[in-house]
């Protein structure tokens, strides 16, 4: 790829140039996309065998997508799979130093770039589907989160819980998965949150449910595709890079806020009989204050 493309991922190349592929062309975009990036890390006459398509076609396609070569686009791939591998350590050595006498207001802006650059990679289509999976009172949500992003999975379920019934915050301990597991449906929906630095045991998790339950999958994860993905119905791909050696969880936090103002919404009044009988559960437990409950203090 030029380097004016080298940032962008294959993927976002291959969806680029769709409009512009041949049949025999899109057969090979399929068949890298149904398995990124392992497909294309296979020889190229393993691709040709698996797609029905000429080595020559496998290499026009490479071209059209702004690669060198065959052996150009598995470099690229492979620069794809480290960098979902980088730890704060390795982000450190190219980081881009914060000031250091306005250090907030300079953070502020490069997160605020980073929810920027959300708008675009996040479609309103994306946005749409999984927020009317989560407002579907038929299924039942089940949500995770890897090592630091089940932060991101609990806050989001504390706020689901209080509006609808029926969403579990699975444990971090692989011993209680199975659970929930053999308590799915084919129509229930699975939230996964990993991001680079992914978890092994999402992408395990992901597959099993896919295999066995036949749940919807739904991925959050970053532009280099946390491998749970390869199991996924439905992938969000969030910007989590501000160029210091500690990735951003803004935009996850920004889509959870908003998929959780969304399906509020989406039944206001169901919501709002749900929040006054939760409360009055809540309130009615040891450990209340009668005067906060009367309006001396707000509880949030």
């Amino acid at each position: 790829m030029s380097d004016g493309k080298a940032s962008t991922t294959v993927r976002t190349r291959i969806r680029e140039a769709a409009a512009q592929l041949t049949a025999s062309e899109r057969k090979i975009a399929n068949a890298i996309l149904a398995d990124y990036p392992f497909t294309g890390l296979e020889s190229i006459q393993e691709l040709a065998a698996k797609t029905g398509v000429s080595a020559p076609s496998i290499t026009r396609f490479v071209s059209k997508i702004g690669c060198g070569g065959f052996h150009d686009l598995q470099r690229h791939l492979i620069a794809e799979l480290k960098e979902g591998r980088r730890s704060p350590l390795d982000l450190k050595s190219t980081q881009r130093p914060v000031g250091q006498t306005e250090f907030l207001p300079e953070y502020i802006a490069r997160v605020s770039s980073v929810l920027q650059e959300m708008t675009a990679t996040v479609s309103l289509a994306q946005f749409d589907i999984l927020a009317a999976l989560l407002a579907d009172s038929s299924r039942n949500i089940y949500l995770l989160g890897g090592r630091i992003s089940d932060n991101v999975a609990s806050f989001l379920s504390i706020h689901l819980r209080q509006i609808r019934s029926g969403i579990y915050h699975m444990a971090d301990n692989p011993e209680f998965w199975p659970e929930h597991v053999l308590r799915m449906r084919k129509k229930d929906v699975v939230v996964l949150f990993d991001f680079r630095r992914y978890q092994p045991s999402l992408s395990r998790l992901a597959e099993t449910i896919a295999e066995k339950q036949g749940a919807m999958i739904v991925v959050v994860t970053d532009k280099w595709m946390s491998p749970a993905a390869r199991s996924a119905d439905h992938i969000i791909a969030l910007p989590i890079d501000a160029g210091t050696a500690w990735d951003t969880v803004a935009a996850a936090i920004v889509l959870a806020e908003a998929l959780i103002v969304r399906v509020s919404e989406a039944d206001w009044e169901a919501t709002q009989k749900r929040i006054g009988d939760w409360d009055g559960v809540r309130f009615s437990l040891p450990g209340y204050d009668q005067n906060k409950i009367d309006g001396d203090t707000n509880e949030t």
